[in-house]
């Protein structure tokens, strides 16, 4: 009889213990009954036989968790502060039910199998010819800085040409018969970027996301296990494949907050990815035109100015609140006479953000959160973009009656409905998240824009991110002021490097007018072309107070009772206190506040929250760790505090 530690996947349940007549391996999946139902385990350790009665292990699964991702999965349970089970659902297992026999493809010459971690599964080595891909003494010189380091950031302007250094980095790995991870932020990016990969590398890329039906996952996992696949592409989740032979990972847009899951485990997949470059012992390169700060400060970067396009873009700055003003509608007419593009970037979704009832004050909140819910004309309803309550739009005040209704903060909806009343022979369409729901419908709406069939493409950050647009050459910008003004530290960041994201979608092929509205002209105008000089300015206002000299932690909790959520916020507050008055003072964890979140209820539960603050994760880890209650949510390095 043999006895084993297992960790249930995706449960916050502890490892627990069963027992089995076979010897199973360490990292194997197994089928375990647990509270009457059948759940999957994943095998950590043998142990003794405990002073308990145990269960039995039912069934043992082919497939299973390599010593490195278990390695990888420990790291997360204890650095983000939740279960090794929780660590490992996020991670997709090794296959040993896979055969090898594979089609060759062009430009690839099956060498000698590399066996896998189980029998009867082979990795293939392949060679590999250089198909033609030029690069500039700029970008030759970016590559060679690169690949001194184990971890490096190429910090280069839009258009300077980061792509092109990353698929020659890809090509020279797989000369070495290694492979590349390739992530992006988010599912949006992923269609135009596939296609520039399947230009350069054909069969040998495989696109995952959580867009994939099953069996386009199970083909993808099958090129994985079998070798086919040498670049794997897309976002953080594709980070976690079973991937053998790794030789580099790139993240690209590395300041996008996409990286960090919402979820528990809260990790970040950037920090993960420079955590596997040191567990893999391969080079990782991070990419952005607007580095965060954490990674301009940490790593050492290569520069690249400017970009391929000769053309010029001329900033002009209005002082207005949020909307439509002439000046932004006459721009807009000027560039639909001269049969050119345009695009207009809004922070908020849906038609207007509130409804306000002007003669008592009244804000439409949703019922179950306590955020004020946005107006949604084409389906008639108020909704709540926290947990998707709605309701009709009502045509009286239900707190006085009166009539006076009105709404504030415009919308991607109701800017696109302005503007086509306004010019009606002009194409015009919405880029949010409301419209844009499918890969599919992604690829189609750029197509349409970049084949000229749109005119004005209206949109939120979904805007800004990565894609190539040809024929942009005026972009209006508004929401600038609101981004600027949130309660989070890195406000300024954010919504200089959202302008600058955004402003670099046009002027790609001639020369293009951003119109930004907002009342600090000043900060946008010092810093737009000069980023890195915003960077070392930045510095200073962060040093001894945020990262990346301090660590921050956000604990929360949540309860449809509210008393007992502030109760328990309140028990963890005072033995983090005690905690922190026995340790020396290089060790103190701060606590820089607790009390109501801002959102103080989201789907019917009260919230509270305490942010810690310390020099060092692991003073913050071990303090938790000794008065750490049910309700808390530990939330490392948060980049949420709204």
């Amino acid at each position: 009889m043999y006895f084993y530690e297992l960790a249930i996947l995706s449960s916050p349940l502890s490892t627990l213990t069963y027992h089995s007549d076979l010897e199973i391996k360490t990292g194997a999946v197994v089928n375990i009954n647990l509270r009457n139902k059948n759940s999957k385990g994943v095998i950590i350790s043998t142990c003794e036989k405990p002073e308990f009665d145990t269960s039995e292990i039912l069934e043992v699964y082919d497939s299973f968790y390599s010593k490195k991702q278990l390695e990888l999965a420990k790291f997360i349970s204890t650095y983000y502060i939740c279960s090794l089970g929780e660590a490992l659902g996020v991670m997709t297992a090794y296959s040993c039910g896979y055969t090898t026999s594979v089609v060759p493809v062009m430009g690839i010459k099956i060498g000698e199998a590399q066996s896998g971690e189980c029998q009867g599964v082979a990795f293939l080595k392949a060679t590999y010819s250089n198909p033609i891909l030029t690069l500039s003494d700029k970008q030759t010189d970016a590559l060679k800085f690169l690949k001194q380091y184990r971890v490096s950031l190429l910090f280069g302007d839009t258009g300077s040409g980061k792509t092109e250094i990353y698929m020659q980095y890809f090509h020279d790995m797989l000369k070495e018969g290694k492979r590349s991870i390739f992530l992006m932020p988010e599912i949006s990016l992923t269609p135009q970027m596939s296609h520039r990969l399947d230009m350069h590398f054909g069969d040998r890329v495989v696109m995952w996301h959580s867009k994939l039906t099953p069996k386009q996952k199970k083909e993808a996992l099958q090129k994985i296990n079998d070798g086919t696949a040498q670049i794997i592409a897309g976002p953080r989740s594709a980070l976690f494949l079973p991937i053998k032979d790794l030789g580099l990972i790139v993240v690209d847009e590395e300041h996008d907050d996409s990286y960090k899951s919402s979820s528990r485990p809260r990790y970040n997949a950037r920090d993960i990815a420079i955590y596997m470059g040191k567990l893999y012992d391969v080079p990782v390169v991070l990419g952005s035109a607007t580095p965060s700060l954490n990674t301009y400060v940490k790593f050492p970067h290569v520069r690249l100015k400017g970009g391929h396009f000769t053309s010029k873009k001329e900033f002009i700055y209005e002082r207005s609140v949020e909307n439509l003003s002439p000046i932004i509608m006459d721009s807009l007419k000027h560039n639909l006479i001269a049969k050119e593009q345009s695009i207009v970037f809004l922070p908020t979704r849906a038609n207007f953000k509130y409804l306000i009832c002007q003669d008592c004050g009244h804000t439409y909140e949703c019922v179950f959160c306590s955020v004020g819910m946005s107006i949604h004309q084409k389906s008639r309803a108020l909704k709540c973009h926290y947990c998707n309550f709605s309701q009709a739009i009502p045509q009286v005040c239900s707190e006085c009656e009166g009539d006076s209704l009105t709404s504030s903060r415009l919308g991607t909806a109701e800017a696109v409905k302005v503007i086509s009343q306004e010019f009606k022979d002009a194409k015009v369409e919405q880029f949010d998240r409301d419209v844009i729901t499918t890969s599919n419908k992604l690829k189609k709406a750029l197509k349409r824009f970049n084949d000229r069939e749109t005119d004005i493409l209206v949109g939120t950050q979904m805007l800004s991110k990565g894609h190539d647009y040809h024929g942009v050459t005026l972009g209006v910008v508004l929401g600038m002021d609101n981004m600027l003004n949130m309660s989070d530290y890195r406000a300024r960041e954010k919504a200089l490097s959202s302008l600058i994201q955004v402003a670099g979608r046009s002027g790609r092929k001639a020369n293009a007018k951003v119109l930004v509205q907002t009342f600090n002209e000043e900060f946008f105008k010092t810093y737009i072309d000069n980023y890195e000089e915003f960077l070392n300015e930045e510095k200073e206002y962060r040093k001894e107070l945020y990262p990346p000299y301090k660590k921050l932690c956000r604990i929360l909790f949540s309860h449809k009772n509210g008393a007992k959520a502030a109760e328990a916020m309140n028990e963890m507050q005072e033995s983090l206190q005690k905690v922190s008055n026995t340790c020396p003072p290089w060790s103190r964890v701060e606590i820089v506040g607790y009390g109501k979140c801002a959102v103080e209820r989201v789907a019917n539960k009260y919230r509270f929250e305490i942010l810690l603050r310390a020099d060092k994760s692991t003073d913050i880890i071990k303090a938790i760790s000794t008065c750490r209650n049910q309700l808390a949510e530990i939330d490392m390095d948060p980049i949420e505090f709204g």
